[in-house]
C-alpha cells in the first residue's frame, strides 16, 4: 500500500496509463482480427484494405511501447505475405 503522497500519485498515474495501454492493445488486436477474418473469407480486396488500415495502427502501438518494434514488423510482414498469397 502506498503511503507517501508521491507513491499515491504514482499509483494513480500507473492506473491511468494501464487503462490507455489496454485500450491501444485492444485496438491493435481488433485491426489484426479484421485482417485475419478477411484472409479467412478469401477476399483479397477486403484483406488488402484491412491490412492497409491495420499497418499504421500496429506500428503506432510499437512507437508508443505497447508492443515491441520487432513484433510489429513481424506481424505486418506475416499478414502481408498471407494477403499476397490470396492474389494468386
Amino acid at each position: 500500500m502506498a503511503n507517501t503522497p508521491s507513491a499515491k500519485k504514482a499509483t494513480r498515474k500507473i492506473a491511468a496509463r494501464t487503462a490507455i495501454n489496454k485500450s491501444r492493445r485492444s485496438r491493435v488486436r481488433t485491426f489484426i482480427r479484421k485482417v485475419e477474418e478477411a484472409i479467412t473469407s478469401g477476399d483479397h480486396a477486403a484483406a488488402f484494405a484491412a491490412l492497409k488500415a491495420a499497418e499504421p495502427e500496429i506500428h503506432r502501438a510499437a512507437g508508443k511501447g505497447i508492443v515491441h518494434a520487432n513484433l510489429a514488423s513481424r506481424k505486418v510482414s506475416r499478414l502481408n505475405s498471407r494477403v499476397k498469397a490470396l492474389a494468386v
